[in-house]
């Protein structure tokens, strides 16, 4: 649970209540919760907060994201890489990026513990999620997280369910794209207290453009025992398996010259013929083989919320976790000499080895390699909660271990591009003295911790309420380089730690039973990045055996306000939030999949204010209908130094990837087993440089989704056919790739080093049905 004062999950039911019509063999069910049709809820918090329940995602494309799942809401700028979300996508909110947002599935903290990335098509099925929130400012006073400056989205999974079911869903779409889905829930045990829920999916697709295929292999479990709702232990397993072949994302030059549905390679151009005692020298193929694209990745999320309530006033919950991933991603290509291979012993790069069987090593060899990453990352968080009166008193801890290690292996490749192992494990290439080469060798453990403390206080007859909290947050950086073929540095070691003293205070008041007024302000910190510590030669420098940061490599610091309104009877809910965010040493990160090159940028100090509205009506006559608009103005307070006396003219120029506007708007129908929408949602124009040089165009998509539920059929249960329709204009637009890019254009009289933004682009119309069965 994302916030300790909401003491219990929601539930499938709860989520989305069931209405049983007709008798017997007719009975026809229809899960239906008016309210926001599910793309909001009431909310009660002392901050901005929105909510996506059971009934909205059960209406999205099977194969969605949580990025996806959260696109409608204000500020959440979020975009797939494709129509069916297996090749995953980006979002910012309120012009954070992904890795500076904290996110968690049922309390466990998902965000890479290196980057802090998210990578949101590898966590869950989207069928077993009951609801996603995001708090768009201030991090929860509990959230596990170093690394959030700009709030959290938390995802919360369904519980088993009382009764004995097997679900079946079944979805096809173009691109031959399918989804086997099948869940089975055993219902309670005899004791009346357990219950179990295991599923399995199979979802594959072709990509939009260029050849290549996603294929995601996914396995969830839950088991709940409940002694009654103040006392449980709720465990879950989420397992996921997938290999995606990466879509290239194209540079403005390269839609000019290859055009929209430009991709990568078809075939592979093969090696140069082997002649002893002449140099061949090969290079990187451009654009590169499309099976030399491609990310398999496996990771696993296993954690337990015991709950217990010790007596009337107090209540504790232990949730220990256990996150684990490996995998790889990138281009799987890089022109290796053979007389530059690693010397462990000197840290030169001078060892020898014939990689083509010509008998010299006078060539460069075109070989698979890419960036590799393991993780295991075990954790806990314990709280309690204390009534006292009119208090209620939250404190606890978090403390979590990740051991990061991370490799560049390489392997031969064969005349038509193939390599023994995707995952480049077997067959490693080894150097002279029998080590494996590797484009990079770094450990990370990284070894978090915080305390936590809120006073919640009702006054006047809980008219009104207040937060006052404050969390400790530390992290330490114990980072090792073995030596690899990107340096000629030895091994070396640095550790950092950082830590800060987070505040937090806020307040909701209500004015009448239907309206209340909240305000929050809480300060929120964002470590650096581990791969900062790797950077030799830019960030930093290895004197005798010893890694110092070139000048100080700071964590982010933000201040968030939120002050607003909200609105909420029996007809509709309205919410208006104003805010202003304040950072210090903003961050910002990037990897680029060509150059399997990770950047950072100390940006400094950025001012952001803004205002979001949404707003929701209850069902009138079978209508229901959303909106929201969010306005987020940024601005950059500081010219950026790239030289002794050289700065780029940044200040005053707006943040990459945070548009200015973006609105969404939802019309739906229902006339009992029948449904159907219609969405729309609006993007403005995103600055894709520091310096504004180069800018994405707004844009616009449209969606229409809708289904059918049939009536009850022997054993068959509410069969029900959705379809989901994506992108029905074919609109082409883009979204900026990084968030670090300083210039593409030379600066007269400061530089004329430039950088070159990639964009995602946006798929075109995708067309998708899904037939469910309940036995």
């Amino acid at each position: 649970m994302a916030c300790a004062s909401a003491a219990f999950a929601q539930t499938a039911s709860e989520v989305a209540p069931q209405v049983t019509t007709g008798t017997g063999t007719n009975q026809v069910v229809i899960t239906s919760k008016k309210l926001g049709m599910g793309l909001m809820v009431t909310e009660d918090a002392p901050k901005a907060r929105s909510t996506i329940t059971a009934e909205e995602l059960e209406k999205q494309r099977p194969t969605g994201n949580a990025y996806e799942a959260l696109e409608m809401l204000p500020a959440v700028n979020s975009y797939n890489y494709d129509a069916t979300g297996l090749f995953g996508g980006g979002m910012t909110l309120r012009g954070f990026n992904s890795d500076q947002i904290g996110a968690t599935i049922n309390g466990v903290p998902v965000n890479d513990s290196g980057s802090f990335s998210v990578y949101p098509q590898e966590y869950v099925d989207q069928e077993n999620t009951c609801s996603q929130f995001v708090t768009q400012g201030s991090t929860d006073v509990d959230s596990p997280q170093v690394g959030a400056t700009g709030g959290n989205f938390g995802i919360n999974t369904c519980n088993p369910e009382n009764k004995q079911r097997l679900r079946f869903m079944q979805t096809f779409g173009q691109l031959n794209m399918m989804k086997t889905f099948l869940r089975y829930d055993s219902g309670l045990f005899p004791d009346g207290r357990s219950k179990l829920f295991i599923s399995a999916s199979h979802a594959e697709t072709d990509k939009w453009k260029g050849k290549g295929t996603a294929k995601r292999d996914h396995i969830d479990a839950g088991f709940n025992y409940d002694w009654d709702r103040f006392n449980y232990i709720h465990a879950t397993v989420l397992w996921n398996d997938a290999v995606n072949n990466n879509i290239n994302n194209l540079t403005l030059t390269e839609l000019q010259t290859q055009g929209y549905y430009g991709d990568f390679a078809d075939t592979f151009k093969g090696h140069l013929t082997p002649v002893k005692g002449t140099p061949q020298t090969e290079t990187t193929q451009s654009p590169a083989y499309y099976k030399l694209g491609i990310n398999p990745f496996k990771n696993a999320i296993v954690s337990a919320t015991a709950k217990f309530r010790l007596n009337e006033n107090l209540d504790i919950k232990v949730l220990p976790y256990l996150w684990y991933g490996f995998g790889n991603g990138g281009i799987q290509q890089r022109a290796q000499r053979e007389n530059q291979f690693y010397n462990t012993a000197s840290g030169t790069r001078t060892g020898a080895k014939d990689l083509n069987g010509d008998g010299d090593t006078l060539d460069t060899i075109l070989v698979a390699n890419a960036s590799v990453t393991k993780t295991y990352r075990p954790g806990v968080t314990a709280s309690a909660i204390y009534t006292l009166g009119n208090h209620e008193i939250l404190g606890g801890f978090w403390w979590e271990r990740a051991r990061h290690e991370q490799t560049g292996p390489m392997l031969a490749l064969s005349n038509s591009g193939e390599r023994e192992d995707i995952y480049l494990q077997d067959g490693k290439i080894t150097r002279p003295d029998g080590t494996f080469a590797n484009s990079r060798d770094q450990l990370t453990i990284s070894t978090a911790r915080q305390m936590f403390i809120q006073d919640t206080i009702s006054l006047m007859d809980d008219k009104l309420k207040v937060n006052l909290g404050v969390r400790t947050p530390d992290i330490k950086r114990d980072f090792t380089n073995w030596g690899d073929e990107n340096n000629t540095v030895r091994q070396y070691k640095m550790v950092r730690k950082y830590d800060d003293v987070l505040p937090q205070l806020g307040a909701r008041y209500r004015i009448t039973n239907d309206d209340q007024v909240f305000m929050s302000v809480a300060k929120n910190m964002k470590a650096p990045p581990n791969f900062v510590f790797g950077n030799v030669g830019t960030n930093v420098i290895v004197t005798n055996g010893v890694g110092n940061f070139v000048g100080e490599v700071k964590p982010e610091v933000s201040w968030n306000t939120d002050v607003g309104y909200r609105h909420q009877d029996s007809k509709y809910i309205a919410t208006v939030t104003f805010f202003a965010v304040d950072f210090k040493d903003r961050q910002a990160t990037a990897f680029d999949p060509v150059t399997q090159v990770s950047s950072y940028t100390n940006v400094g100090r950025v001012k952001s204010h803004g205002v979001e509205v949404e707003l929701g009506n209850m069902p009138i006559n079978g209508w229901a209908f959303y909106g929201s608009i969010g306005y987020n103005k940024s601005e950059i307070q500081d010219n950026m130094r790239v030289g002794a006396n050289a700065f780029l003219p940044t200040a005053g120029k707006e943040m990459i990837n945070a548009p200015k506007l973006k609105t969404s708007i939802s019309a739906e129908y229902q006339d009992g087993p029948f449904w159907a929408r219609l969405k729309a949602r609006q993007t403005g124009k995103q600055q894709a440089s520091f310096v504004n040089d180069e800018t994405a165009p707004g844009y616009t998509t449209f969606g229409l989704d809708g289904g059918y539920t049939f009536a009850n059929f022997g054993i068959f249960k509410r069969p029900k056919l959705t379809f989901n329709v994506s992108n029905i204009t074919n609109k082409e637009y883009r979204n900026p790739s990084s968030v670090s890019i300083t210039n593409v254009k030379p600066v007269p009289g400061v530089t004329t080093t430039t950088g070159t933004q990639r964009y995602y682009l946006g798929a075109p119309r995708f067309i998708s049905a899904t037939l469910s069965i309940d036995i």
